[in-house]
């Protein structure tokens, strides 16, 4: 199959040889918030990208294992290197640890399962999305993160996502960065606008959408897209800009969301009630849903919105008892 995929185009804002901070994607997400409650310990989330830095210091505890489908390195299978920086930025937003050092990521103590699935020059063959596709499969992925993506609608692509979603595993997938600014026209992409992934739109800090942010009816949630600092080869850290930013939060923001709920269901949800459970952990920002779909990704909106109905009925019973006949 020689039809070519590749990663959502990005922009690279600035690189930068140190860094100590929570990023303020992670921030705006409220993953700190629940870091109280999980880490995501135990969590296994499949990056479908460029490969990646493996001896990076804020990666190399988080990374359980990979595969190279590609052919870099001639295609040895076991070697699993980002020559181009994209999946290594990726896997940091996703759960980059919390060491005093360098960035944290959505869920810091998830374990990452690197699967190369595009070169260093971030391009590659529909074939080899699918067999990354199946082997997260076979290796009982919770979660498969892929910035990436191709204008065309291959069918044993859909079949490969179809099966990892009966496999009760949550795929994430980037919207894309053709977007016009104008949320009445449709901009589609594949595999992100198949109806059985979880299509992430962007935003930037002040929550407005991104103007590069495909626009179209299969857009589930908006997370953090522009300015988002991460890891990348070389021990290094490296400000990115796009979708492909934006999906890692989401992927990091699941393996958090599944652990919690899990507990209090006291039991393991089903891909669709878990899908339910991020849902609930959106707010919506006033735009079509064609480009923010449900809206921004906020993992305490649960809490916020139990606070508020309480307060309103405490306010209630005050009330009540204040025309209370004496």
């Amino acid at each position: 199959m020689e039809r070519k995929v590749h990663i959502i185009p990005y922009q690279v804002i600035k690189q930068e040889q140190e860094a100590n901070e929570i990023p303020r994607g992670v921030e705006l997400i409220q993953a700190p918030a629940v870091w109280n409650q999980t880490r995501g310990r135990g969590v296994k989330v499949a990056v479908l990208d460029t490969g990646c830095d493996s001896d990076h210091p804020d990666l190399r505890e988080r990374i359980i294992g990979g595969r190279n489908f590609t052919d870099d390195d001639e295609g040895d299978p076991e070697i699993f290197k980002d020559y181009n920086g994209h999946g290594t930025h990726v896997a940091g937003t996703i759960a980059a640890a919390e060491n005093e050092h360098g960035v944290v990521g959505v869920a810091p103590e998830a374990d990452l399962l690197i699967i190369k699935v595009l070169n260093k020059q971030g391009s590659g063959q529909y074939d080899w999305i699918i067999q990354g596709i199946y082997y997260a499969i076979e290796q009982k992925a919770d979660v498969i993160s892929m910035s990436l993506g191709g204008p065309e609608d291959v069918p044993e692509l859909h079949k490969a996502v179809q099966k990892a979603v009966d496999s009760q595993i949550l795929v994430i997938c980037a919207a894309g960065n053709e977007g016009d600014g104008d949320e009445r026209t449709d901009e589609l992409g594949y595999p992100g606008c198949y109806n059985e992934v979880i299509s992430v739109g962007a935003v930037n800090f002040d929550r407005h959408a991104s103007e590069f942010s495909n626009s179209n009816n299969e857009v589930d949630l908006v997370a953090p897209g522009e300015d988002i600092l991460s890891t990348v080869p070389g021990g290094k850290y490296a400000t990115f800009s796009g979708t492909s930013m934006a999906t890692p939060h989401v992927a990091g923001a699941l393996a958090l969301i599944k652990q919690l709920a899990n507990a209090r269901f006291e039991r393991n949800l089903t891909e669709p009630e878990l899908y339910a459970q991020l849902i609930k952990r959106t707010i919506p920002l006033g735009n079509s849903p064609k480009l923010e779909g449900n809206g921004l990704l906020y993992l305490t909106a649960v809490e916020e919105l139990s606070r508020i109905f309480d307060t309103q009925r405490v306010a209630g019973i005050l009330s009540a008892e204040s025309f209370k006949v004496k």
